[in-house]
């Protein structure tokens, strides 16, 4: 009897140090909202003008179907405010029902994904690019910040529900403030507000300027939260991963590219036109190569390490026109970076300019550049 008596003891002990572990774990809070290789399904929720049947046929359950057998892990869905609220601020059901169906489909391909608000009335990342620098009052305007966290707000009681395992929140993307202050006041107001409904939310912060690397190291994250992950863009050297795109002025140079070394030559710098040369004269200089993409990330592994938080890369990849033996060596060192620094990544995109697979014929347009991502798997 007292064998058993004892046993019980013992049994009633280790029940409450596992009830305790249980609880302790808990408190700390830390989701398991993992990532690795994903890509941004874009141009269908945010900048697109696409509408009605066009736009609820542009992406169905066989896109994410397809992306889970291709290996990827997640997507990274963009949204613009202007496609889920009209000018009054109400609801427009048909994005959301397409939002809903989007998340549903990746949870049911094993995809996470990350809810990522791109565009919003008060803030366009190229307004300045654009000449539009005064469109941007977000970070001038309380009325304009409240607006963005009353926009979480309605996302998170639609959303809220999907486990924290499986969706994360971008709150912004690129922002571009004038002081990086004005960024990192606004992430602790947003931070504050959306920890106050959802403790345990993965929340996606990049840092100010375009996401830029080079700016990481002036962003100040909550503290002692873990459940945030730290964000980045990269299309670095421009003239190559741009090269012929016509919403960006470098996209105007039509000279040779090289990748890797020096970028341009001294030949070719000098045949280009006397406006393009100012743009050009950089890349007649550095070498670029794997070894700058690492010093480039540097600043924003010491800034993950520091908070000790994952780091992603949210953006990055080459336009279509641009030479792919150039394009594919440059994703290669782009994914050497990332396996040595545990960097989860998001190429752009799935589908627009930059993507592997083309919707209208319902092909794959570059296999290869899905092959050599995948090629680490």
């Amino acid at each position: 009897m007292r064998k058993i008596l004892s046993l019980a003891v013992v049994a009633m002990m280790l029940l409450a140090l596992s009830t305790c572990t249980s609880k302790s774990e808990k408190n700390e809070g830390v989701n398991n909202f993992r990532i690795e290789r994903g890509t941004n399904v874009s141009h269908w929720l945010s900048q697109s003008e696409e509408r009605g049947e066009a736009r609820r046929l542009h992406i169905q359950e066989d896109d994410f179907a397809r992306l889970d057998s291709l290996g990827f892990d997640f997507v990274r869905l963009p949204i613009d405010e202007v496609q889920f609220w009209d000018e009054e601020g109400n609801k427009i059901p048909e994005a959301w029902d397409l939002l809903i169906n989007a998340i549903n489909w990746a949870e049911k391909h094993h995809l996470r994904t990350i809810v990522d608000l791109h565009i919003i009335r008060s803030h366009y990342f190229n307004a300045v690019n654009e000449g539009g620098d005064d469109a941007n009052t977000l970070f001038t305007s309380d009325t304009a910040q409240q607006d963005l966290i009353n926009m979480w707000f309605q996302l998170s009681d639609v959303l809220k529900g999907y486990s924290v395992d499986s969706v994360a929140y971008e709150f912004m993307n690129e922002p571009v403030a004038d002081e990086h202050d004005q960024w990192n006041q606004l992430i602790a107001k947003v931070h504050k507000a959306l920890r106050e409904r959802e403790p345990q939310r993965t929340l996606v912060i990049g840092s100010n300027r375009w996401q830029g690397y080079e700016t990481m190291k002036y962003l100040q994250v909550p503290e002692g939260d873990k459940n945030i992950i730290l964000s980045f863009h990269y299309y670095n050297p421009m003239i190559l991963t741009h090269y012929g795109a016509p919403w960006t002025p470098i996209g105007q140079y039509t000279g040779k590219v090289n990748y890797p070394g020096i970028i341009v030559s001294k030949e070719d710098y000098e045949a280009a036109s006397d406006s393009l040369k100012p743009l050009l004269e950089e890349y007649t200089k550095q070498e670029w190569n794997v070894d700058k993409i690492r010093a480039d990330f540097a600043d924003a592994i010491s800034v993950a390490k520091k908070y000790d938080l994952q780091l992603f890369c949210g953006e990055w990849g080459v336009f279509e026109p641009v030479d792919r033996e150039l394009a594919y060596q440059w994703t290669k060192d782009m994914l050497t970076v990332f396996k040595e620094n545990n960097i989860a990544w998001t190429t752009w995109c799935y589908d627009a300019d930059f993507g592997f697979w083309d919707q209208q014929k319902h092909d794959f347009k570059d296999k290869p550049l899905v092959e050599l991502l995948m090629s680490e798997k």
